[in-house]
C-alpha cells in the first residue's frame, strides 16, 4: 500500500465511525473575542493525540497552540538524541484504535509490509515523520511559534491565555478549557544540582534538555553526570560527532537493570492505575523513581562500543569548579578536568516552578497536601507533583481555588503520581487520551447542565407522523 492509498484509508475509516458531526457544546459569545471550547497548550504526541480525541467526540472548537516551529514540536529532533525509541515497536498510541492511523501502517506505506518485521525498535526521526503525518491527515488545528505566558482565570468562567509570538501571534486567547500537553518539562522544570549552577559558568556545561554545539566538543573531553537512559544518549552523540572522551559519572555502584515500565506494560499498571488507593499511588511511584528508566542494552552498547568512552560507576560528584577552561570534577575517586559537562539529571516536578500558573499555584493541591506517607517512606519529589482527578483536572488545596482551577487539566509529565504512566509516555497514550477526553467533556457537559437539561424539556420536534 502506498502512503496515497493509507491517506484514503484513513478517511474511510473516519468515515465510517461518522468523524466531523456537529459539535453538541454550545458556542459562547464574549466581547473581547473568540472563545475556544478547548485550548491544547503543547502541539506535540500529547497534545495532538488530545486534539483528535476531542475531535472524536465532537467538540471541534479548539485549538492547539506550540512555542515551536513547524515540525519541531516535542523533543524529537531539538533535544532527543536516542537513536531509537524506546518504546516497544507494537505498542500502539495517539492512533486510538485506528488500524490506519497506527504507526506501523504508515511505515508500511513508506517502506513495505516486509519492512515491519525488520524494525527493532522505531527510529526516532521516523516518529517525529509519522507525527507530522498525523497532523496533515487529521486537519489539526494547530497553531506554531505562540508561547503562553501566564494563563489568566476570569470571574466569567472564560481563561485569559496571554501569549506572545510572531506578529499577529501575540495578545490574549480565551479558552472556556486549558489541557496542558507540554511535555516532560512542562510541570516543572529540569533539575541541574547547585554545585553545578551555582559554581560554574554556562559556557562549561548544559543539561541535556538544551541545545548543545557538538560541533564545538569535537576532540574534547566530555564529562556526563547520570545513570539514566539519556546519559548514554548523550555519550554516544558527542562521540559520533567527533568528542574524544565521553565518561559517565554514576552515583549507584551497579547500573540499575530493571525498567519497572516493561512490567507496567503487561500488567493491566498503565490501563487501571487511576482505579488505586492513594496509598497504592504513592508506593508504586516511589518504587518507579527508585529504578526510573535504564538505559535499554542497545544504548549502552552503542556508546560503550567508542574507544573514547569511560564509565564511572559509585562516582557522585561532590564538588565541580572551574579551572581556567576547564570544568573539575571532584569524586570518590580523585579529581577529573573536561572542557565540558553535560547534566543528565532528570527533572523536578512542582507548579510552583511554573511561571504560566503564578497566578494560581498557590491553591493547586499537591499530593503532600492529600497524603501522607507512611514514616520513613516519603519521597519529597512525588510529594510536590499536584494531585490530579482521574480525569487529569487539577484540584484545589483551599475553597478559594476551586472556580479559578476549574477547567485546567494537566496532560504532561507531572501526571505521574496521579494518574501513572499516562501523558508523555507514548505505552500510556492510548488509555490516558480517552480518560483526558471524557474529564474535558464531562465538565463542558455539567458546565451546561442547565441549558442542554432545557434544551430536552423543550424538543418537540416530530418524529412520527402516523401516516
Amino acid at each position: 500500500m502506498s502512503l496515497e492509498a493509507l491517506n484514503e484509508r484513513v478517511k474511510t475509516d473516519l468515515s465510517y465511525l461518522a468523524y466531523g458531526g456537529a459539535d453538541w457544546v454550545r458556542p459562547w459569545e464574549h466581547s473581547e473575542g473568540h472563545v475556544y471550547d478547548v485550548i491544547i497548550v503543547g502541539g506535540g504526541q500529547s497534545g495532538l493525540g488530545a486534539a483528535f480525541g476531542l475531535l472524536r467526540e465532537r467538540i471541534s472548537n479548539l485549538l492547539v497552540i506550540d512555542e515551536n516551529r513547524d515540525g519541531l514540536e516535542g523533543p524529537w529532533e531539538t533535544y532527543a538524541r536516542m537513536v531509537t525509541l524506546r518504546t516497544p515497536k507494537h505498542l500502539t498510541s495517539i492512533d486510538l484504535g485506528i488500524p490506519s492511523l497506527t504507526f506501523r501502517s504508515w511505515w508500511e506505506a513508506r517502506n513495505g509490509a516486509a519492512a515491519w518485521s525488520e524494525v527493532d525498535k522505531i527510529p526516532r526521526g521516523q516518529w517525529m515523520e509519522y507525527l507530522r503525518w498525523y497532523r496533515q491527515i487529521l486537519k489539526l488545528p494547530v497553531r506554531n511559534e505562540v508561547r503562553l505566558m501566564l494563563v489568566e482565570p476570569g470571574d466569567d468562567g472564560i481563561y485569559r491565555l496571554r501569549v506572545t509570538g510572531a506578529g499577529a501571534q501575540a495578545g490574549t486567547l480565551l479558552a472556556r478549557k486549558v489541557v496542558l500537553a507540554t511535555g516532560i518539562q512542562g510541570g516543572g522544570q529540569w533539575h541541574v544540582p547547585p554545585m553545578i549552577a551555582e559554581h560554574l559558568p554556562e559556557r562549561l556545561y548544559a543539561h541535556t534538555s538544551r541545545q548543545i554545539d557538538f560541533a564545538a566538543l569535537r576532540g574534547k573531553r566530555v564529562g556526563i553526570l547520570g545513570g539514566g537512559a539519556s546519559a548514554f544518549d548523550n555519550a554516544n552523540y558527542a562521540l559520533q560527532e567527533g568528542a574524544a572522551e565521553a565518561q559517565v559519572f554514576v552515583r549507584r555502584t551497579q547500573l540499575p537493570g530493571v525498567n519497572p515500565i516493561r512490567q507496567m506494560e503487561g500488567s493491566g499498571m498503565i490501563e487501571r492505575f487511576h482505579t488505586l488507593a492513594d496509598a497504592d499511588k504513592y508506593a508504586v511511584i516511589s518504587h518507579f523513581f527508585q529504578y526510573n528508566q535504564p538505559p535499554t542494552s542497545d544504548t549502552f552498547r552503542r556508546a560503550a562500543a567508542w574507544p573514547g568512552f569511560r564509565l564511572h560507576l559509585g562516582s557522585p560528584w561532590l564538588k565541580v569548579e572551574a579551572s581556567g577552561e576547564q570544568a573539575v570534577v571532584t569524586t570518590p575517586a580523585g579529581e577529573f578536568s573536561f572542557d565540558y559537562l553535560i547534566v543528565s539529571t532528570g527533572l523536578l516536578s512542582d507548579p510552583a516552578l511554573r511561571p504560566e500558573l503564578r497566578q494560581v499555584e498557590a491553591h493547586i493541591a499537591r499530593w503532600s497536601d492529600r497524603y501522607t506517607a507512611p514514616a520513613g517512606s516519603a519521597n519529597p519529589l512525588l510529594d510536590a507533583h499536584p494531585y490530579l482527578s482521574p480525569g487529569f483536572a487539577l484540584q484545589s488545596r483551599d475553597e478559594a481555588g476551586r472556580k479559578l482551577l476549574h477547567g485546567l487539566f494537566v496532560f504532561n509529565y507531572s501526571a505521574l503520581a496521579s494518574c501513572g504512566l499516562s501523558a508523555s509516555a507514548i505505552s500510556g497514550l492510548r488509555n490516558a487520551i480517552p480518560r483526558l477526553v471524557s474529564g474535558v467533556a464531562d465538565q463542558l457537559f455539567l458546565d451546561d447542565r442547565q441549558q442542554i437539561l432545557q434544551a430536552y424539556y423543550d424538543y418537540d420536534e416530530i418524529e412520527f407522523t402516523g401516516q
